[in-house]
């Protein structure tokens, strides 16, 4: 009788944020991450001034907020935005006694806020495939942008986001050959990650780390989703990429060639 092929994902951002902090080659590209309550939220937006509050488990962004901590004369000003809702508040304890009533019944972390780069005046992130391929070594094998529906704050297509080649959203901040090795760098990354979540949890055959990149052209680890759609890839018009990822997602099981 022939085996059963298992393919292993693992749900809990937690888990696998305290996992990536074990690699110095990693460890840097993340934000600041707290499990969420009434301290740790406070605390982290009085040191960065946003932050945005995520499910512990959870896909496709449902159930973000971000939070926004401004200061001025007359005191401190709180807002949040859940989905296209925002709501402000002139106190802290009024403002996370409405998150704790908006947001999801489950448990949330709460993360530094990254002013990501816009295209078109649009936040956008990018997801970065790694698969094992057919001699069962990882390979960085698709990358894609992401932008955000103009009233939304979460790049995901599944909730109005737009997906568009790397490369056309790069170009405004960094060109050329340069534009190719900094790709190469985000490839990189990707593959580090999967190398080292895979010697903690051995048995994943591909991940789609989510990548959003600041004004310093710095990169930021925002999610590494151990059961990544490979369909995304089909948005570009430049089927190559698509192919590649959808022959490796076979090869390890996701999907049977019709």
């Amino acid at each position: 009788m022939k085996k059963k092929n298992t393919i292993r994902t693992l749900t809990s951002k937690w888990t696998k944020t305290l996992v990536l902090l074990k690699s110095n080659k990693v460890r840097r590209y993340i934000p600041e991450t707290r499990l969420f309550n009434k301290s740790s939220v406070l605390s982290l937006l009085k040191k960065y001034q946003m932050v945005y509050v995520k499910p512990v488990n959870g896909s496709f962004g449902q159930g973000v907020i971000r939070v926004d901590l401004q200061r001025t004369k007359s005191g401190s000003k709180y807002r949040y935005q859940h989905g296209t809702a925002s709501r402000s508040f002139g106190n802290y304890d009024a403002m996370y006694s409405s998150i704790s009533k908006s947001k999801l019944k489950r448990s949330y972390l709460v993360q530094k806020g990254i002013h990501m780069l816009k295209y078109n005046n649009r936040v956008f992130d990018i997801r970065i495939m790694v698969q094992k391929n057919r001699e069962r070594k990882w390979e960085a094998s698709g990358y894609i942008g992401r932008v955000a529906h103009p009233k939304k704050i979460v790049t995901n297509f599944h909730n109005s986001g737009k997906p568009l080649p790397l490369e056309t959203l790069l170009e405004r901040f960094v060109q050329g050959e340069q534009k190719q090795a900094y790709i190469r760098d985000l490839k990189n990354l990707g593959y580090q990650i999967a190398v080292h979540l895979n010697k903690h949890y051995p048995g994943f055959r591909e991940i789609g780390v989510d990548i959003g990149i600041d004004k310093e052209l710095k990169p930021w680890i925002f999610e590494v989703n151990t059961a990544p759609d490979p369909l995304i890839f089909n948005q570009l018009k430049d089927k190559r990429m698509f192919r590649k990822v959808i022959h490796y997602a076979r090869l390890n099981g996701r999907f049977r060639k019709k």
